[in-house]
């Protein structure tokens, strides 16, 4: 079993895993470095329990005095979604004269992957982990509390994490933009958005959003989930799909901008008044928007901010309060941009 989050950080032994399986410590070292031999009852027993406590072998033992090498493990879910190029532009410059250096992995939204990713990170032991979002295996979780150095989860603090956590509430941004669109009287709302079911965010926004809308006594009156990369070809491909089947919507929220971009071109190139006739908003901020015909309404997310604190707390530079176990929630601010009626 896990040890809790809370007691002191020991990095797991070979001991460790010894007790927890029942078998020598020589017999765990056969087993985890696939040598020797070893019956396969005894070998699966001794998994689970490497499995179960969240052991990683070290692959720097005996080889440096300190047992930890200089480099930050950072694990993102994906690298052409806008978003985290500039978060590890954060971290990146906030780490630039410490003397540590980010090693990225990247996840593509799935939990398996983001398992295995962490396991070879946490094998060459770095100084610290940074890796996206609350949600983990139980594996991965284990492995996490069991780091032995400052783990930060970025980018969400709708959960409870494993040590700091840095990032904005999901959930208040979508209540936020919910309330937003309601105060302009858009009153027909269909949501645009992923479905890829690890994407927890864009979750917990469309959650949050349509709270906000039945505070007001409105629902989501149509939507349209897709799977795969954001691009500005899928996101006209759902806008034109779903105006064909609900041509009364009056605004449409986007999960993120790049859908929302092709949106908004692809209602301009078919002669939607945009906002009067049809408001449009997406979520994150990023650049590309300002290359647009308008301005598309988004949410800054905060996005250096967020990689550039989490970097501060592996850096060990104090803000106010104790480096490990701080939460930093950050305010995404409200972006009207051209796309949505000035009351």
């Amino acid at each position: 079993m896990a040890r809790s989050p809370v007691d002191p950080r020991r990095p797991l032994t070979l001991r460790d895993v010894s007790e927890a399986s029942g078998v020598s410590e020589m017999t765990v070292s056969r087993v985890l470095r696939n040598r020797g031999d070893v019956s396969e009852a005894t070998r699966e027993k001794v998994l689970e329990a490497a499995r179960t406590l969240g052991y990683v072998p070290n692959k720097i033992a005996g080889a440096l005095a300190s047992q930890r090498v200089n480099l930050v493990g950072v694990i993102i879910p994906s690298l052409s979604n806008l978003v985290f190029p500039e978060v590890l532009s954060g971290i990146s410059a906030e780490l630039e004269d410490t003397g540590l250096q980010p090693v990225v992995g990247v996840t593509n939204y799935r939990p398996d992957k983001e398992e295995a990713v962490l396991y070879e990170m946490l094998s060459w032991r770095p100084s610290g982990v940074i890796i996206a979002g609350l949600e983990h295996t139980e594996a991965a979780r284990a492995m996490l509390e069991n780091a032995g150095v400052p783990v930060v989860e970025i980018m969400d603090v709708d959960g409870e994490g494993v040590d700091s956590v840095v990032g904005i509430s999901h959930r208040r941004a979508g209540r936020h933009m919910a309330e937003a669109i309601i105060a302009a009287g858009y009153r027909k709302i269909g949501f645009l958005g992923t479905k890829m079911p690890e994407d927890h965010r864009a979750r917990k926004r469309f959650e949050g959003f349509s709270e906000g809308l039945a505070a007001a006594g409105l629902t989501v009156n149509d939507t349209e989930f897709y799977s795969g990369g954001s691009a500005l070809l899928k996101g006209r491909e759902m806008t034109q799909a779903i105006l064909a089947r609900s041509p009364e919507l009056d605004f449409l929220y986007y999960s993120n901008d790049m859908i929302g971009a092709g949106g908004l071109l692809w209602c301009l190139e078919n002669g939607y008044d945009v906002p009067e006739r049809l408001g449009l908003a997406g979520f994150n901020g990023v650049d590309l928007l300002e290359g647009l015909p308008r301005r598309l309404a988004t949410m800054d997310a905060c996005r250096r901010e967020i990689g550039r604190k989490a970097a501060e707390i592996i850096a060990g530079r104090p803000h106010s309060g104790m480096i490990g176990g701080e939460v930093i929630e950050l305010e995404p601010v409200l972006q009207l941009g051209d796309t949505i009626r000035r009351r």
